[in-house]
């Protein structure tokens, strides 16, 4: 592989070194499953029991075999899940923006608030080698609109809601990036701040992302059910995250996407291609986004 690429943001000559993104190296633990939080709202509580089914047997064979690949392989010498042969991308190095000075991380013990001190723009995990970058998604200076986030969201109703929800809850600005692949995969990526972690709480497990299925629908991925085959290795301590995949019967193209809960930050992931969505590069931008907001 060639000498990956630096990251996109830039850094000010006048800060302090950027802390290099590294994760704890996971053990090949078999997959564990959540405990059920609170249910969404009554509307989508008989359609998530319908259309939510675990098959146990080939969850533990597809799932082992997954998490064995994460555990087998060195972070520092590549960036992500899997191998080349599952379609895994390939990413710039990846570096965390550098704090101000003094200032903590967002999950250390005594910011009690969960405030990510570093630019929300420079948070936002860069495309990989050879996508085309969805320039709609900059926004203006780098800050998406409210709306452009919403129509992520298929039925008029659940856009109000939640638009109203995000605002009653002190939504500061929303960070967004997304790209496309040459394989047709169609990644993007939200950063959503907030005043503290405690109204990050409360608006993921208590609407946005509850388990089983998600609180609000994306639009062409109604039949979305919390994604069982995500592993466990694929999760980075102390960040939260509801990943979710459109189940069959589905359209022209497959979605999966994840909702990730770290500090005063609330991030949805989204990638849909035609056919069926490869998992690893989703998994593979899942954990990377992660550690980047870790």
């Amino acid at each position: 592989m060639s000498e990956p690429a630096s990251v996109s943001d830039p850094v000010p000559a006048s800060a302090p070194a950027a802390e290099s993104v590294t994760a704890p190296t996971p053990g090949p633990d078999s997959l564990a499953v959540p405990e059920p939080l609170p249910a969404p709202k009554d509307r989508r509580v008989l359609r998530a029991a319908l259309r939510w089914t675990a098959a146990l047997l080939t969850f533990a064979v597809v799932g082992a075999g997954t998490a064995y690949g994460i555990a087998g392989m060195e972070r520092t010498d590549v960036p992500g899940l899997g191998t080349k042969a599952d379609g895994r991308w390939e990413y710039p190095t990846l570096t965390r923006p550098p704090l101000p000075s003094g200032s903590p991380g967002p999950l250390a013990k005594d910011n009690k608030a969960g405030s990510h001190y570093a630019d929300l723009r420079a948070l936002v995990l860069p495309a990989p080698r050879g996508a085309t970058v969805d320039k709609a998604l900059r926004g203006t200076d780098g800050w998406l609109p409210t709306k452009g986030l919403l129509a992520e969201y298929g039925e008029k109703e659940d856009r109000e809601e939640l638009g109203q929800k995000l605002s009653d809850n002190g939504l500061r600005h929303i960070a967004a990036r997304g790209w496309t692949t040459p394989d047709g995969t169609h990644t993007r990526i939200y950063l959503l701040q907030f005043d503290t972690a405690a109204v990050v709480d409360d608006l993921f497990g208590k609407d946005i992302a509850p388990y089983g299925s998600p609180g609000f629908e994306l639009r062409d991925a109604v039949t979305s059910v919390s994604d069982e085959h995500f592993p466990s290795a694929a999760r980075i301590p102390e960040i939260t995250a509801s990943v979710y995949v459109e189940s069959k019967p589905y359209g022209a193209e497959q979605t999966r996407h994840a909702y990730l809960s770290s500090g005063d930050v609330l991030a949805l992931v989204v990638q849909s291609r035609k056919g069926t969505a490869n998992p690893v590069p989703f998994q593979q931008t899942v954990t990377l986004q992660s550690q980047l907001l870790g």
